[in-house]
């Protein structure tokens, strides 16, 4: 009986229309459409394919359905491509942002800080492109495609397999069935507008989904005789919908593709629609959520392919389907290497940030984490490469590499209630004064001026050492507290001369010495009781040790900072009256001030860990310490504030920048960050502070221990983290707010 009503079945589905002539048992196609972040959901409809023990015969895939399709094809499972989607960070890897970690330990401080980049092109500056050029897209691709990197025909894979771009050039779909396949699954998401076009086969080529972004009939043509199709796009917007200029784009991009999808849509004997109205193209920020709805359309459809495969069986026997269709991954051993693009940079300064070295056995891993090491010196954009079978079984690499212009104005915007609003404006050149160096002049305008120019030149053939020289200049408003309460407020100009020699072990770990000419002046603008007015200057010298492995710049998830440093501080010069209530102070022995020669220590830790997938723990250190030091605030550690700003500062939670300060101090601040949603955070914060444990000041009467929390509502937007807190001190009793927008100088 159950025969029968399996051969009845297959009798109406042979029957179809858009069935061929089959001999044996039927073929089965499957084609996965794009939709951008929404073709994650392709993954639930693979997992019911899976579960029902059908074996799928062919596949063709558009954008991320070629990206899907494409590693299902090669022999990864629903489950695994699932895990894979949901541990990869799409901040990164869709952006032209690297992790930190990546980025030498010389341009951690600078990187991703300004809102605006323009590169200097033909003797001046141009706006940016808005094209990304995705260079860890190219490299996580390159890891996930590595076990197929040396077969050039896709047909070969244990699912044959084909993906749709559209040629630049005359607007023509351009199928990709051979050749480098991380090249093809690139070209076929290349978004109009987002992505920059690839290079395919003589063809500059952008996103298939402009003209095909369900290639049915693709799959019908490699032999598929009956197909199963899988479709996330909701087709164009409503003219109502249509808000901003990136929608209006897409919308005039994907004008070919609607008609398109008529005739596609009638050639599928089992047409999924999986309904994602709520959710746009680029929402990657939900990945987990279109995940979700994926799984839940694909239990939906699982009886569907349980029947269809229980019928194939019943009708041609029981079909053996490989669970590990996956190849083994070896490493290689590269014998040459070759580098097309460069102009400012050489092949050994490529090759030597690199640590690449011939007749060696590399991974795939290892490959990237060098293109990594190339990458996070700043001087390139994108880096890929391909590997070519040599005679003696060894391979040659070739790179293929496009340079960053030498030379960019960034621009950023800062404001907090210390510092008011700011523009930032920086201008950084690389080789300007001698290869493999960079030049950097930035300028704080605002309430507070606040100058520093840099140039840091590498040496030795790994790059691993730096000399640095650099000087800052500041004028800075501050406000005097007495007792917690407003009193007066004064002005700090600062300036400096440094020098310095560092080693960079890694990309996480620097250390050095160096030495320092310091000048402060203060002057008293609205007067309080005890007031200083003159200048003071002295030198420094000092060693220090960082630590950097924070996985990116705002907001991190994982990973520690840890700057420490030891200085000397030799005899100073002063020429300070001090005064009382406005009159001069005579006999300064009497306060006890001593401006002799001291020892201190700085350290600064920060800490982050996952709690769980929307949680972060959050941990800070620091500890300022003088040792034998007699001279009140010139030189002493200011507390309070959220955020790093200036010299010596120490943050608190609950006080405003500067309402104390300190000879000795050390505190400890714990937190958990909470994201709502995309970029939108609660932090909430509690921290102890000790003071006067080593040396005790001499001016000031402050607790020898404080306490504060804080609560803040954070929004990570194209200006930087927008951050509106609330504070409190068990001290000072006052309940207090806090703003700050962007990254400060």
């Amino acid at each position: 009986m159950f025969r029968r009503v399996c051969l009845y079945a297959f009798i109406i589905f042979s029957q179809s229309s858009y069935s061929q002539q089959v001999t044996g048992r039927p073929k089965i196609g499957l084609t996965l459409s794009g939709g951008t972040a929404k073709g994650l959901a392709h993954i639930g409809i693979l997992k019911a394919i899976d579960s029902a023990g059908l074996k799928i015969d062919y596949l063709t895939g558009t954008s991320m359905g070629s990206i899907i399709g494409g590693l299902y094809a090669i022999g990864y499972s629903a489950d695994s491509i699932e895990k894979l989607a949901r541990k990869t960070d799409w901040d990164i890897l869709i952006t032209n942002q690297s992790s930190l970690r990546s980025i030498i330990m010389e341009e951690k401080e600078e990187y991703g800080k300004y809102t605006v980049e323009l590169p200097w092109v033909n003797h001046h500056f141009i706006l940016p492109s808005g094209l990304l050029e995705g260079q860890e897209l190219w490299l996580n691709l390159a890891e996930l495609f590595a076990p197929v990197s040396g077969i050039k025909d896709f047909s070969k894979f244990s699912i044959p397999f084909k993906c749709i771009g559209t040629n630049v050039s005359n607007g023509e779909a351009v199928v990709m069935d051979h050749g480098e396949i991380v090249t093809a699954i690139r070209s076929s998401i290349a978004i109009p507008s987002v992505f920059t076009a690839v290079d395919y086969e003589g063809k500059k080529v952008v996103d298939g989904g402009i003209v095909r972004n369900f290639p049915v009939r693709d799959v019908r043509e490699m032999g598929a005789d009956y197909v199963i199709g899988s479709n996330v796009a909701t087709g164009l917007f409503p003219g109502k919908k249509v808000f901003n200029a990136l929608q209006i784009l897409l919308q005039i991009a994907f004008f070919r593709e609607a008609d398109d999808r008529k005739n596609e849509v009638p050639l599928c004997n089992i047409y999924i629609p999986v309904h994602l109205e709520k959710y746009a193209l680029g929402n990657f920020n939900q990945s987990v959520e279109i995940i979700k709805a994926g799984l839940e359309e694909g239990r939906r459809m699982y009886p569907v392919f349980k029947k269809l495969a229980d019928s194939l069986d019943a009708i041609y026997g029981k079909q053996v389907i490989l669970k590990n269709r996956l190849p083994s991954v070896i490493k290689s051993i590269i014998s040459s290497v070759e580098v097309n693009g460069l102009e400012h940079t050489t092949k050994d300064f490529f090759v030597h940030t690199m640590d690449f070295l011939t007749d060696k056995y590399y991974s795939p891993e290892d490959l990237s984490n060098m293109v990594r090491k190339a990458f996070g010196t700043r001087y390139y954009s994108r880096i890929v490469y391909s590997l070519i079978e040599q005679s003696d079984s060894t391979k040659k690499i070739v790179f293929d590499v496009i340079e960053n212009p030498l030379t960019f104005a960034k621009l950023g915007i800062h404001y907090n209630e210390f510092g008011g609003i700011s523009i930032i404006a920086n201008l950084t050149s690389r080789n300007f004064i001698l290869p493999g160096s960079r030049d950097l002049v930035t300028i704080n305008l605002g309430e507070n001026l606040r100058l520093r120019a840099e140039h840091l030149q590498y040496l030795g053939r790994m790059k691993k050492f730096a000399f640095l020289v650099s000087t800052q200049t500041e004028r800075l408003k501050f406000t005097t507290y007495n007792n917690f309460k407003e009193e007066g407020v004064y002005y700090q100009n600062y300036s400096n001369v440094e020098t310095r020699l560092q080693f960079s072990a890694n990309r996480i770990f620097t250390i050095g010495g160096g030495a320092r000419y310091e000048r402060i002046r203060y002057y008293p603008s609205i007067t309080s009781d005890l007031d200083i007015k003159g200048k003071n200057n002295f030198s420094t010298a000092y060693i220090f040790l960082t630590h950097n492995s924070l996985e990116r710049t705002i907001y991190p998830k994982t990973g520690v900072k840890l700057d420490v440093e030891y200085d000397q501080v030799f005899k100073q010069d002063p020429d300070i009256v001090l005064l009382r209530n406005g009159k001069p102070i005579s006999n300064t022995d009497s306060i006890g001030f001593r401006y002799n020669q001291y020892r201190r220590i700085l350290v600064n830790m920060e800490a982050y860990a996952p709690v769980t997938s929307r949680a972060t723990f959050l941990l800070q250190a620091q500890t300022g310490i003088n040792f034998n030091y007699k001279q009140h605030i010139m030189n002493e550690f200011p507390i309070g504030g959220l955020n790093a700003l200036f010299r010596n500062q120490v943050t608190f939670a609950g006080l405003k920048e500067g309402t104390l300060y300190s000879p000795s101090v050390a505190s400890l601040q714990l937190g958990l960050r909470y994201q709502l949603f995309a970029g939108t955070y609660f932090i909430g914060r509690a921290n102890g502070l000790f003071n006067n444990f080593i040396t005790k000041s001499t001016v000031q009467n402050i607790p020898d221990f404080l306490s504060g929390y804080s609560l803040t509502f954070a929004y990570n937007f194209a200006l930087g983290p927008l951050e509106l807190s609330a504070m409190y001190c068990d001290q000072s009793r006052q309940l207090m707010t806090y703003i700050n927008i962007g990254i400060a100088f």
